[in-house]
């Protein structure tokens, strides 16, 4: 990873700053794209303090033009794009499809759906000027199933697999690999909201007896940004501690 220059949104908390912790060790620049600034900034300063090299960028993933400019920021900083790990997401509204506000839907769309599309525009488009590089999309378990009362979520995820599939496609002959991975239920701050009965309960669905740690999963976007993952592509990763397989 030495010399290399990775993307992750939604970089200041959970999966993406676990992630970003790997990176950085391994010798990456890093830089941590998130819409909360001072979470951001504080994570920076802690990875340079422990040798590793980071930049902020303060993004909201929603606007395509903003992906555009974090993308021109990483190449104007660094040089080159390698990897992009597309991150960000909300949980959104919970409601069944016909209670389900049209501005909850709308929103869940862009945050989650919308700027992996976007990311990825910019990402490529920047990674084919290199000749190669790698992109990691953050979908969910939810991307292979339903969950009643998340109808936005989990067809935000089911299209990202859709889009990694076909940007795998269209970029693989030219050395850029693209790839999903699908986390179980993972004690971030997105969980934070929930009471201990939901907790329980979210983790009785999980046959290893628990939720996953962010740690986990960034072991797993960690090893497909890599070159060790040379000749994986198109692919679908759950990490859900035996989710699906019930």
């Amino acid at each position: 990873m030495e010399g290399k220059t990775v993307i992750i949104t939604g970089g200041a908390s959970g999966i993406g700053k676990a992630t970003a912790v790997l990176f950085a060790e391994a010798g990456a620049n890093v830089i941590i794209s998130d819409i909360d600034k001072l979470q951001g900034d504080l994570f920076v300063k802690e990875i340079i303090s422990k040798g590793g090299i980071a930049s902020f960028y303060q993004t909201d993933v929603a606007i395509p033009e903003q992906m555009e400019a974090l993308v021109e920021y990483a190449i104007n900083t660094y040089g080159k794009l390698d990897i992009a790990v597309n991150n960000a997401g909300i949980g959104g509204e919970q409601n069944n499809v016909t209670n389900m506000s049209l501005e909850g839907w709308q929103k869940i769309i862009s945050v989650n759906l919308n700027s992996v599309f976007y990311g990825m525009k910019y990402q490529i488009a920047a990674m084919l000027k290199n000749g190669g590089g790698s992109v990691v999309n953050i979908s969910s378990i939810l991307g292979a199933v339903g969950f009643a009362g998340s109808a936005g979520y989990s067809a935000a995820k089911h299209g990202i697999i859709g889009l990694t599939q076909t940007a795998a496609l269209e970029y693989s002959s030219q050395n850029i690999r693209v790839n999903a991975v699908g986390p179980g239920f993972i004690d971030t701050p997105l969980l934070n909201a929930l009471d201990a009965e939901m907790k329980n309960q979210l983790i009785s669905m999980h046959p290893i007896g628990r939720l996953g740690k962010s740690a986990e999963v960034a072991e797993l976007i960690f090893w497909l940004g890599s070159e060790k993952a040379s000749f994986v592509t198109g692919s679908y990763y759950p990490i859900d501690g035996g989710y699906l397989s019930k």
